[in-house]
């Protein structure tokens, strides 16, 4: 791995700003312990959020449509997802730019407002003639299933407020360094999705709808926990008059102030967001190349599933980018972080693991995700070829979390657009090949992701050479 390319080679002058100041603009100095303390938490948090969407799994494929209405209700949550990422720069932004009141005040605005405008994309491919165009003929779905798709979609309208309702709270605690307390909130929200995935069938309220309504329920409480708990620090953050938000002698002035801080927020988060967007556009990629493929109804629900077991682990992965925001480089060259990042994705992949044993492998994906008894190998097979990508999300988001840092949210970007460009490429290659759907999407979200790893360090070696020569 490349080290981090920095501007200048003076460490001594570094250090003097730097280290003596560890807590700098809110972030803590580095130390294994604490920086397991605040990932931990994040980690749980990860896994949780990803464990509902199998969880509701048992829900859905035990309806009338089995796992065909796994897949179909998984299409119209990947096109929620897609429009939802436009704001996936949010959580970047407050945790770098709301750590004042006035910088807090600004990213409420910020994200209440692209909210609001994102859940109005939301409604328009669930509109004839546009449901027809992306539903059936871009995901080739039957028309019963496209009808399903249709559904998840307007009904995930609720689910998708309330995380854009949450990210508010959630900054807050993170920026606190409170990771625990989000965690608990998260925990809260999986226990209740847990209880209604096991009442649900009981009592017949089995397919898409009612798997959907188990997550919305459980996302609307971790919302409304993650609030509570966020509670004193905002009322802290809000008697800070560091810049005024409001001024009863220039009204004018503090409007401008208002606009203009809502405004460099926009400007930062958008390359973030639209990064997001692109890297959330990567379901669709590999539901259109898969559904290509030989026996391809198959090959989709095999992805789905063994996906729902490796997305847990890889975004468990992927928080370390928040734990590299809070803990950047001490001095050029600072290399710790990295150290920690790749010992951290070894463990998950060693987790990820113990889905290739026989004894859970066919529980979870016999028993509980109604996979056929042929399609098991094919399962774990699949499983096994994820194990190395918990450490490779891990390194990128390192990377990330550094640029985020530095403010280079276009570096961010350019990694986000590599990843969707080298997706698709892994994807026709394996195509052209006549490689088996499930080993297509394997490949190429492997090779994505240490494609967007290669992509952000050059952005940033590229930024820091032409900085040095400004200097």
């Amino acid at each position: 791995m490349p080290s981090f390319p920095h501007a200048t080679s003076d460490k001594s002058c570094y250090n003097i700003r730097h280290m003596n100041n560890p807590e700098e603009n809110g972030r803590a100095a580095f130390s294994v312990g604490r920086v397991t303390r605040f990932y931990v938490p994040l980690l749980l948090q990860a896994f949780s959020q990803s464990i509902s969407y199998p969880l509701v799994g048992g829900i859905t494929t035990h309806g009338p449509l089995g796992v065909d209405g796994l897949t179909a209700f998984a299409q119209g949550q990947t096109v929620m997802f897609m429009i939802g990422a436009l704001g996936g720069g949010l959580v970047m932004t407050g945790m770098v730019h709301a750590r004042t009141g006035s910088g807090y005040r600004a990213f409420k605005r910020l994200n209440y407002l692209m909210m609001a405008a994102l859940l109005l994309l939301q409604c328009l491919p669930a509109i004839p003639p546009f449901d027809t165009l992306v539903f059936q003929d871009a995901f080739r779905l039957p028309p019963h299933l496209a009808e399903v798709a249709r559904w998840t979609l307007l009904g995930g309208l609720v689910m998708n407020a309330s995380f854009f309702l949450r990210n508010v709270p959630m900054i807050v605690l993170f920026n606190n360094l409170e990771s625990g307390k989000a965690n608990i909130a998260t925990l809260l929200r999986i226990a209740l999705t847990f209880v209604l995935a096991m009442v649900f069938p009981v009592f017949g309220l089995v397919g898409p709808w009612w798997g959907l309504t188990a997550l919305t329920a459980g996302v609307i409480f971790e919302h409304l926990v993650t609030w509570w708990y966020a509670r004193p620090y905002v009322r802290a953050l809000l008697e800070e008059r560091r810049i005024p938000w409001q001024s009863t002698l220039d009204d004018l002035m503090a409007a401008r102030r208002r606009y203009l801080m809502v405004l460099e927020q926009l400007r930062f988060t958008l390359p973030l967001s639209f990064g997001s967007f692109i890297l959330a556009a990567s379901p669709l990629a590999i539901a259109l190349f898969v559904g290509r493929s030989a026996d391809h109804q198959t090959m989709l629900a095999i992805h789905y599933v063994t996906i729902g077991v490796a997305n847990p682990i890889g975004f468990g992965a992927l928080r370390m980018q928040a734990v590299s925001i809070a803990f950047p480089p001490a001095y050029p060259g600072d290399r710790r972080m990295l150290a920690y990042a790749l010992g951290a994705g070894v463990v998950l992949g060693v987790l990820l693991f113990a889905f290739c044993t026989p004894a859970l492998a066919n529980w979870y994906f016999g028993s509980y995700q109604n996979v056929r008894p042929e399609h098991l190998d094919l399962a774990r097979g699949a499983v096994a070829c994820y194990c190395a990508w918990p450490m490779f999300q891990a390194l990128r988001a390192r990377v990330e979390g550094i640029a985020a840092v530095r403010k280079q949210p276009s570096a961010v970007m350019a990694g986000q657009i590599t990843y969707l460009v080298a997706l698709t490429a892994a994807l026709a290659a394996t195509l052209a090949l006549g490689v088996a759907g499930w080993k297509m999407s394997v490949i190429a979200i492997n090779v994505a992701t240490l494609a967007t790893i290669a992509a952000i360090y050059t952005a940033l070696g590229a930024k820091a050479r032409k900085a040095a020569c400004r200097a």
